[in-house]
Order: C-alpha cells, then structure tokens, then sequence
C-alpha cells in the first residue's frame, strides 16, 4: 500500500490561529474533515492517519514552532516508511496573490523559514509543496506584521472556498502524482469579492 505524508506548516499556539502564516494548518483541517479522520496527539505533531481509495495517509500539524518543521517531517518520513516522493508540504506563500494556489514538485525555500528548515533536516529540495497565496498588501517593512496578521473580513469571507480547493488539490496530488496536480489546479484562483 503507497503511504503518503501529508505536512501542514503553521505555527500551533493560541495566538497564530487565524493567521494568514498558519493557512497550512488550515488546509489539512479542512482535508482531515473531508476524510471523516480526527487529529490526535503524536511525536512533534498532531496526527491523523487514515486510508483513501488505497493509500495509507499520514496528516501532520507539527507542534514544533514553524522555523523548525523539518524535525518533525524528517521523524514521519523515517518512523512510518514513507518515500520523499509521496512527501506534500502545505505552506503560505506571500509571492502568490490571495486565492491562488500553486504545486511544485521541488524549490528553493524563497525566505520562508519552515520550508527552508524541512530541507536542511531532509538535506534536498526534492520534495512537493503546496503554496497558498496569501498576498503581499502590506507597506514596507511589515511583512511580519502581515504575515502574523490576521484575515481581513474579505479575506476570511473566501477563505474556506481556497481550503477546500487547496484539499481537492491535494487529494489529486496522492491519487494522479504532482504533475497532474500540477496541471489541474496550478491555474486555480479564489477571487475576492469587493
């Protein structure tokens, strides 16, 4: 049976939840639920694990601040078999305007931090990614603010469609493989309404 790890960055306390940073723990609740599985505690993460038209899926929130997400995905990957090729990492993306997703099947970490610590534990950028857009509306010098920032009531309002679309983008990705993905959904766009 192909088993899959499927990774949402954020980072879990209290004060990041909706937050445009932790978007990736958004997606794997919004895929968890879809699937009718729950989160349950586990080693660096919270875990949900489950079968799907044959595929065996392990579903991760690590419970490690962002910066430091590799060690928990390295931990996954090795404790539970699972080949790098059937590794899926969901993250923010502000290069991506809001309501886009894009799939790569490999990447520099482009300045993010927890993408750049997955690939010094994983040592390769070999592995697929899943990057929600989150915009760059901010002025110079707050991107953090921005990025530990909250939705904006418009942003919130469209926000569970791009969940959704990034859930079906990612369920794609276990049963077709990145490049039809790739293909599908790489064009996607949630659009904000005025």
């Amino acid at each position: 049976m192909m088993k899959y790890l499927i990774a949402g960055l954020g980072n879990y306390d209290v004060d990041y939840v909706d937050t445009r940073h932790n978007i990736g723990f958004d997606v794997v609740d919004e895929l968890v639920q879809s699937l009718g599985i729950d989160f349950g505690p586990g080693h660096l993460a919270k875990v949900a694990s489950g079968k799907y038209k044959g595929k065996q899926l392990t579903i991760i929130k690590p419970t490690t601040y962002m910066n430091l997400s590799g060690k928990a995905i390295r931990n996954f990957l090795v404790k539970d078999k699972i080949d790098i090729e059937n590794l899926l990492v969901i993250t923010d993306d502000l290069h991506i305007p809001y309501g886009s997703i894009r799939l790569r099947p490999n990447g520099t970490a482009g300045g993010h931090n927890g993408l750049q610590n997955i690939q010094d534990e994983l040592q390769t950028n070999k592995y697929s990614r899943l990057r929600i857009g989150i915009g760059s509306s901010f002025p110079m010098g707050r991107q953090v603010d921005y990025v530990l920032g909250k939705w904006t009531a418009k942003e919130a309002f469209v926000r569970p469609q791009i969940t959704k679309l990034a859930s079906e983008a990612i369920i794609e990705f276990i049963m077709a493989g990145i490049n039809p993905a790739m293909n599908r959904f790489n064009s996607s766009k949630v659009e904000l309404h005025e």
